[in-house]
C-alpha cells in the first residue's frame, strides 16, 4: 500500500497540534496560528458518536443555522408553485417553479447547492431521486428543505443554513465558517452546533454518545477537542 507523503506546510502545522485534546476555545487559536494560504481555507468541525450507523432509529440527519454563519451564501432552488413561486424568488430563490423546474433537473441540471419543496409537490420531486440523492440535494423533511413556509427555508439556507448527517461510520462532518473569522464566531459555532448534536441522542443509542472531536482547517490537520471541557460526553447507560 502506498505511503502518503504529507507536504511540508502540513508537516509543519502537525508540530503544533497538542497531544491531548483541549477546549475549543484553544483549539480554535491553533488552526489561527498555521502558516497562511492564498485562499480563505474552511473551517471543519468533525464529531465521531457512538451510535449504529445500520439502524435507522440512530440517525442522526438535520440542519442548523449557526450563530455567526458560515461565510457563504447558498444557490437555493424552490418546487414550488402558486403563489410560493413568487414567495420563493423574494426570498433569494435563483429558480422556482413545477412541472417546468422538475424537468429541468431531471434532464440533468443541477446547478444550486440546496433545493425546497412543499409537500404537495413532493410526490412529483421524488422521481428525482437517481439525480438529486446521490448529490445529497434531495427535500427532506429532516433537513427542513420540504415545508410549507418557502420564504423562511429559502432565506435560511441561502445564507448558509448547515445541513448535516452521520456517515456509515458514526462520524459528522460540517463546516462552521472561514479561517477569518473572528475567534470568537468559529467559538461561537462550533460550540453552537455541538450543542445541536448533544439535544440530537438517540433513545437507543447505548455507552457514550459524543466519542471525539475534531477541528481543522481545508488544509491543516486535525486539533483535537476537549469533550469533557465542553460537557458533551453524556454518561453510559445503565
Amino acid at each position: 500500500m502506498a505511503v502518503k507523503i504529507r507536504g511540508k506546510r502540513y508537516q509543519e502545522a502537525a508540530k503544533l497540534i497538542p497531544a491531548n485534546p483541549i477546549p475549543v476555545e484553544q483549539a480554535v487559536p491553533v488552526l489561527k496560528q498555521f502558516k497562511p494560504t492564498k485562499f480563505d481555507q474552511t473551517v471543519n468541525l468533525v464529531i465521531h458518536l457512538g451510535i449504529d450507523a445500520k439502524q435507522a432509529d440512530q440517525m442522526i440527519r438535520g440542519s442548523v443555522s449557526l450563530p455567526k454563519g458560515i461565510g457563504k451564501t447558498k444557490k437555493v432552488i424552490a418546487f414550488v408553485q402558486g403563489g410560493n413561486i413568487e414567495a420563493a424568488k423574494a426570498a433569494g430563490a435563483t429558480e422556482a417553479g413545477a412541472d417546468d423546474l422538475i424537468k429541468k433537473v431531471n434532464e440533468g441540471w443541477t446547478d444550486f447547492d440546496v433545493a425546497i419543496a412543499t409537500p404537495d409537490l413532493m410526490p412529483k420531486v421524488s422521481r428525482l431521486g437517481k439525480v438529486l440523492g446521490p448529490q445529497g440535494k434531495m427535500p427532506s423533511p429532516k433537513a427542513g428543505t420540504v415545508t410549507t413556509d418557502v420564504a423562511t427555508a429559502v432565506r435560511e439556507y441561502t445564507a448558509g443554513k448547515v445541513e448535516f448527517r452521520n456517515d456509515s461510520g458514526g462520524n459528522i462532518h460540517v463546516a462552521i465558517g472561514k479561517l477569518s473569522f473572528a475567534p470568537e464566531d468559529l467559538v461561537s459555532n462550533a460550540k453552537a452546533f455541538i450543542e445541536t448534536i448533544r439535544r440530537m441522542r438517540p433513545a437507543t443509542a447505548k455507552g457514550t454518545y459524543i466519542k471525539k472531536i475534531t477541528l481543522h482547517s481545508s488544509m491543516s490537520p486535525a486539533v483535537p477537542v476537549d469533550t469533557q471541557h465542553l460537557n458533551v460526553v453524556e454518561e453510559k447507560n445503565d
